[in-house]
């Protein structure tokens, strides 16, 4: 009996037939644009290694959000910047109503309202004069359950600034849990929580140091994922889920697409991927050289993190894939 010839190609053609038998398609309302917000500015300021992003003033923050809504995007995701002065021990501005990201939020949640996410790192990495995501032992070590009050309070006052979303990132054991009992005690029970889950120690963050003026000192590898840990990430997530989030993130996204398929194969609350600086830089400076091209180059890195399972992509490239989209 012959077997006849199976031909895909058929389905091949012609951009129009491509189209339309399309597995995979990626849409402005699953983007998330992380935006830097920095104290003391008036005018933006751009960031040497992420070509085309900058660190906002208040004004060109709102402006940003604004563009954002516009798109169709699904979100903002903001980090503040503090002057080096206000740095601590404890990061004390990253709770302060007056600190940089709190105003942030505020004036964003102003300009636009619930027209789009307004979501904020719950983090302490940004306002501590040594670098770390909390407060250190006497013998230098990241001490954990002091830790997770500091987060309370700050997402309490992200929370209070107008955030519909707190994003702890700092990988602290129980952090999910405290926080969403520190949000519900305080009255805050609509303020969702998306959990870094799966965060790894990555190479591919050394551009966000400089975009946020990290003070880092040493490294992460106590209480980030070693990037060889495929399981684990599962786990994390797992347990995020059980203590109440209500989003979980693997972080990076490009070089983790395992961990993501494996978190999004379970999950019952939607998966986000962080498509990290580090993946930003490298395809722009390849693209400055003329060694790939720059557009299907960006398309195909977000389409790959959303085809593995990611319902929702954190990507600088938002906005411009959006006007594309």
């Amino acid at each position: 009996m012959e077997i006849p010839v199976v031909r895909p190609r058929r389905l091949r053609t012609t951009p129009a037939m491509r189209r339309l038998v399309r597995e995979t398609h990626v849409r402005p309302s699953q983007l998330v644009l992380p935006v830097f917000v920095a104290d003391g500015l008036d005018a933006p300021r751009p960031i040497t290694s992420l070509p085309g992003v900058v660190q906002h003033s208040i004004d060109s923050l709102k402006a940003e959000a604004a563009r954002a809504v516009e798109a169709g995007l699904g979100g903002v995701m903001l980090f503040g910047v503090p002057n080096e002065d206000d740095k601590d021990a404890a990061g004390s501005a990253g709770r302060s109503p007056e600190g940089i990201l709190n105003r942030g939020i505020a004036a964003v949640k102003a300009e636009v309202g619930d027209e789009t996410v307004v979501m904020a790192d719950t983090c302490l990495d940004e306002f501590t004069d040594h670098g770390h995501c909390g407060v250190l032992t006497h013998d230098g070590r990241v001490d954990n359950d002091a830790t997770l009050a500091l987060y309370c309070e700050m997402a309490v006052e992200q929370a209070r600034a107008g955030a519909h979303v707190v994003g702890p990132s700092g990988m602290m054991d129980g952090q999910v849990h405290a926080i969403r009992t520190a949000l519900d005690d305080a009255g805050f029970h609509d303020t969702s929580v998306l959990a870094y889950s799966a965060k790894y120690a990555s190479a591919f963050f050394g551009p966000f140091r400089e975009a946020v003026g990290s003070s880092l000192q040493g490294d992460r590898n106590a209480y980030q994922q070693d990037p060889a840990n495929r399981r684990e990430g599962l786990l994390e997530a797992n347990l995020d889920i059980d203590e109440g989030a209500d989003m979980v993130m693997v972080k990076p996204a490009g070089y983790y697409l395992d961990v993501v398929a494996d978190v999004a194969a379970v999950s019952p609350v939607p998966v986000a991927a962080y498509q990290v600086s580090g993946e930003y830089a490298m395809i722009e400076a390849a693209a400055e050289h003329g060694w790939i091209n720059r557009e299907r180059a960006i398309a195909e890195s977000v389409t790959g993190i959303v085809r593995a399972g990611a319902d929702i992509v954190l990507t600088y490239w938002a906005l411009e894939l959006a006007g594309r989209l």
